[in-house]
C-alpha cells in the first residue's frame, strides 16, 4: 500500500481539500478534530506529550515491525491515551491547520539531534525515520476517513 508523503507541503495541500463540515466515513471525528487529533500525535513525536506505554515492552519489536510494513492502520482503532470524543481546542479549522504546522516544524526541530528518539504508548521509542513512517500510515488512514485521497 502507498502512503501519503509527509512533506508538509503535500500534507497541507491535503489538508487544505478539507471540508470543516465532511463527515467521516467511520469513526467519530469531526474534519477539525480530526486534524487536532495529528497535532497531538506531533506533540508526542517532539517530546512535548509523554504518555505511560500502553503495551508491554517486549512486544514493541512486533509494533515496530508492522512501521517497516505495507500494512495500513485498522479502520476504527481506539487508542486509550486520547479522550473519546476529542473536545476542540481551536475556534476554527483553519487554526487547527496553523496548529499543525507549527508542531510540524518543532517535530522536526526536535530531530535535528542525531540518534534522539521519543517515546510512544503503542510503539515505544521511536527515532525520526521511524516517527515519519507512523506519521504516513496514520496521516494516510485519517485522510482516508475523510475521502481526500484518490
Amino acid at each position: 500500500m502507498a502512503f501519503v508523503d509527509t512533506e508538509i507541503q503535500n500534507v497541507l495541500a491535503i489538508m487544505d481539500q478539507l471540508d470543516p463540515n465532511k463527515k467521516p466515513l467511520w469513526g467519530n471525528l469531526s474534519a477539525q478534530g480530526m486534524i487536532e487529533h495529528l497535532t497531538e500525535t506531533l506533540k508526542i513525536a517532539n517530546g512535548k506529550k509523554q504518555f505511560p506505554y500502553a503495551i508491554p515492552e517486549e512486544k514493541f519489536e512486533k509494533m515496530q515491525a508492522f512501521l517497516e510494513s505495507d500494512k495500513p492502520m485498522a479502520r476504527e482503532i481506539v487508542v486509550n491515551f486520547f479522550p473519546n470524543p476529542v473536545p476542540l481546542v481551536h475556534e476554527e479549522i483553519e487554526l487547527a491547520i496553523d496548529d499543525y504546522l507549527l508542531e510540524w516544524i518543532d517535530f522536526e526541530t526536535y530531530f535535528d539531534e542525531e540518534g534522539k528518539t521519543s517515546p510512544h504508548p503503542y510503539y515505544g521509542p521511536l527515532n525520526h525515520e521511524q516517527w515519519l513512517k507512523l506519521h504516513a500510515k496514520h496521516l494516510t488512514h485519517h485522510f482516508e476517513q475523510f475521502g481526500l485521497l484518490a
